[in-house]
């Protein structure tokens, strides 16, 4: 039993309000307008009215882009892949979006907001031993995948982007990202493990790990979020086994 919370609708709201304003203020790095909110740089974040579609159109659109994203990177995604996966025309993707770096920023802002969401709902457990955090990231793993195939696949592909200005407009959240890891693995500790284990690394390795199953699948093409989960917590359950065998 976890304590995740239902995020049905609500988390448009809250990333809604976290993504633009800090206390009803908005950003330095944004500037509003009646019609949209812009970058720093000019270039259009998304028109607000986006939330205002139905959940179902949302969703569309943005697993389409976190998919092109996720296949080819900023520099070989095509917005024609977009709306094509979509079903919607280049004009309404535009209108919400403003151009192919818009819809990159976004979804990359999207994309950060909802996993940490995901991530600080998730609960397992009382202790901080490296599987009980593993499971914990592996929870909020799952809950994003059910509704977003490819939204970690996209994040993964974009430790990886070399076009600066795609680098430039998801710098800030790339930051509160890896401040999310860092603080997960400045916690976990090496309760129950052998002499002499790195907890830290272990960790890394487990996250490394459930990375590689998730890899793997996409590439058979059979991805189900449920089937993944099961196959990572197999494997954390595993790697616990071996190294902390349960008393006789």
């Amino acid at each position: 039993m976890t304590g995740r919370v239902n995020f049905t609708y609500p988390e448009r709201i809250f990333i809604r309000n976290e993504m633009f304003t800090q206390n009803g203020i908005f950003t330095q790095n944004r500037i509003f307008t009646q019609n949209g909110i812009f970058t720093q740089n000019g270039i259009l974040l998304m028109n607000e009215k986006f939330f205002d579609l139905k959940k179902e159109k949302q969703d569309r659109m943005i697993n389409a882009s976190l998919k092109v994203f996720a296949e080819g990177g900023y520099a070989h995604a095509s917005t024609d892949d977009i709306v094509r996966e979509a079903s919607v025309s280049k004009g309404l993707l535009f209108h919400y979006f403003g151009s192919k770096l818009g819809t990159y920023a976004f979804m990359y802002r999207y994309s950060v907001r909802f996993f940490l969401l995901e991530l600080s709902a998730a609960k397992v457990g009382g202790s901080r031993n490296v599987f009980d955090m593993a499971k914990q990231v592996e929870q909020a793993r799952w809950q994003v995948l059910k509704g977003y195939p490819y939204l970690l696949a996209f994040l993964q592909k974009s430790r990886t982007e070399n076009v600066k200005e795609a680098l430039l407009e998801t710098e800030d959240m790339k930051e509160k990202l890896d401040e999310a890891y860092e603080k997960i693995l400045a916690d976990v500790n090496a309760e129950g493990l052998p002499a002499g284990t790195d907890a830290k690394k272990l960790l890394q390795m487990l996250l490394f790990t459930m990375d590689g199953i998730m890899n793997e699948q996409f590439g058979k093409g059979a991805f189900q979020a449920d089937m993944l989960h099961e196959e990572v917590i197999s494997y954390l359950n595993n790697f616990r086994n071996a190294l902390m065998p349960p008393e006789e």
